[in-house]
């Protein structure tokens, strides 16, 4: 078998060519651990190396252990009886193996049994899982609540919970939503309360929590009473017990291999993470963020598999005395999916450096105060680039693995709508990228400020400092084209100052703006690479009909979809 790390020449191109210096330098605080453990990088060569053989590691996991499994695991599901979970049987032995290599801990310090992978290198290893098997990603994946707790939680509840995480002893689920609130999480009602001794305790229902059958979970609940809205709310470490029962688990269109629960807290111990009041606006954005990286990453993964299981048939499947692949209207196919992949992967791996840049510098204030002062401003624009970049990589990535999931199913024609062949549930498995952890459509929202205040152009000018983009004038040029279009329709919407015509164009802008800084990305890459020169020609020769027809479209001031809206759908005739 494959192993799904080495048999993927992009992933290798961005390790081999991502800036990883500072990212390095702040996840190791200046190799400050390299004289008291053993397993700590001695200098950047080594801390490279140290990636490179994780991921190996990682994707040898994923190619001969997993990836055989998976559509076991699909047929299988999760199963629900007597109040119990139970994990197909190819993802408890591929969490054994997991655990017995020592990744649970992936990005959790090494001070609490973990191996200190940053988040660009934890975004590789979760597109390599959810090649295998989407379902699996989600648990792997779950990790990432620990990094909450390291965060945000005591020394004492650090201490308490945080070895048994990284050693696999124990997994867990991020509990937020609610019957009654889905993306609206202020709305979220399930109560804390505090008895007189200060213990706290939970009632009320959980939803479509994945992996809520976990052993432990951070669950947002309404710890002031009285409250409505997000400041009312908190976030608590739930350990599993007697009072919290799992009351059904949903049967889902994919991912089945990975348990979406309802949770009913009945007076249920926890103990509060971090501060009152704080559970929303602080910690479960902070939660949130890191799990729409997670899903970007899964949906490249999802989409790749997809894509070599298309390309593979295609030179196999002949039709008319040739391979189908020689058909303009089937390479056409397969050169967009695998372009919109490579950009995609770019787009994650620039987001997830961004982010740990931003984390690092958080860490590096909080080690050394006396630093704080000179890294404000840095932590301040870095803060700004991960809130901008995460929303518009899960937005790209999601919606990007649906299509080419889609049209894998389509080079295969009618045998693609069986189970025969995996593609029908790569494609199931890829519609839930762009619902959960926020839709599309609220990843646009949440993004929208960033783009309207002038973010993105201000990553987008340090690009054009920070590399010499001579070598490719004919890529640069048209990418600097659509970089004015974009501007254009900013500063056009900004001045119109219409809350409403903002609103309606929120993902046309969305999309113009993944496409520029795409386009930025692959002509860094063609720095590198003849052949990503031709993948950043190709993107861009299209993407700039894209912008330039958006535009138009968003200059023309056409009011009459949105006054006209109730009259379609709201009458009939």
């Amino acid at each position: 078998m494959a192993n799904f790390y080495r048999d993927n020449a992009d992933i290798l191109f961005h390790m081999r060519n991502l800036d990883m210096t500072r990212v390095i330098d702040l996840k190791e605080d200046g190799f400050s651990e390299k004289e008291s453990s053993p397993f700590a990088p001695k200098d950047e060569p080594d801390a490279l190396d140290n990636y490179d053989r994780v991921l190996e590691i990682v994707g040898e996991i994923a190619g001969d252990f997993a990836d055989p499994r998976a559509r076991e695991v699909d047929e299988e599901g999760a199963t629900f009886a007597d109040g119990e979970v139970t994990y197909p049987k190819g993802i408890r032995e591929t969490v054994a193996r997991i655990n017995q290599a020592d990744l649970a801990g992936f990005t959790m310090p090494r001070e609490y049994g973990g191996i200190n992978m940053p988040i660009t290198i934890f975004s590789a290893a979760i597109e390599i899982i959810s090649r295998a098997d989407a379902s699996l990603m989600l648990v792997f994946g779950l990790q990432g609540l620990s990094d909450t707790i390291c965060k945000f939680g005591s020394e004492e509840q650090k201490q308490r919970h945080l070895p048994r995480f990284a050693s696999g002893e124990v997994m867990g689920s991020m509990a937020l939503t609610e019957p009654d609130s889905g993306s609206d999480l202020q709305s979220v009602m399930l109560r804390a309360t505090q008895d007189e001794d200060g213990t706290w305790r939970l009632n009320g229902v959980k939803r479509f929590i994945t992996n809520g059958c976990g052993d432990i979970s951070l669950v947002m609940a309404r710890s002031e009473a009285g409250t409505t809205s997000g400041r009312g709310l908190s976030l608590f470490i739930y350990e599993r017990d007697q009072d919290m029962k799992v009351r059904r688990i949903e049967h889902k269109l994919g991912i089945t291999g990975s348990p979406t629960c309802e949770m009913q807290f009945n007076n249920a111990k926890a103990e509060l993470l971090g501060k009152r009041k704080l559970g929303l606006i602080k910690y479960t954005i902070y939660l949130m963020n890191g799990a729409r990286l997670a899903v970007a990453a899964q949906s490249v993964g999802i989409a790749e598999a997809a894509y070599r299981k298309a390309y593979a048939y295609a030179n196999d499947r002949t039709q008319f005395k040739q391979p189908i692949r020689d058909f303009a209207v089937i390479y056409e196919m397969l050169t967009d999916m695998k372009v919109a992949i490579e950009a995609s992967r770019s787009l994650v791996f620039e987001t997830s450096r961004i982010v740990d840049i931003k984390e690092g510098i958080e860490e590096r204030v909080e080690k050394h105060p006396d630093r704080a002062a000179d890294l404000k401003d840095d932590l301040k624009r870095y803060t700004r680039f991960a809130s901008l970049f995460t929303p518009l990589a899960k937005s790209l990535a999601a919606e990007m693995a649906n299509k080419v999931c889609y049209d894998a199913i389509q080079i295969h024609g009618g045998v693609g709508f069986t189970k025969e062949f995996d593609v029908e549930r790569h494609y199931r498995d890829a519609r839930i990228t762009n619902i959960y952890e926020g839709t599309t459509q609220l990843q646009a929202l949440a993004a929208l400020g960033g783009i309207i205040a002038g973010v993105v152009s201000e990553r987008l000018s340090e690009y054009e400092e920070s590399f010499n983009f001579s070598t490719v004038a004919e890529l640069i040029k048209p990418t600097q084209k659509m970089r004015s279009h974009l501007e254009m329709a900013i500063s056009y919407i900004k001045e119109k100052g219409d809350a409403v015509y903002q609103e309606f164009h929120a993902t046309r802008l969305v999309n113009m703006t993944t496409d520029v800084i795409n386009a930025y990305l692959l002509c860094q890459n063609a720095l590198h690479s003849e052949r990503k020169k031709t993948v950043a020609k190709l993107f861009i020769t299209k993407a700039n009909l894209r912008v330039k027809s958006t535009l138009d479209y968003i200059l023309a001031n056409d009011h009459s979809l949105i006054d006209l809206h109730d009259e379609v759908i709201d009458k009939e005739v």
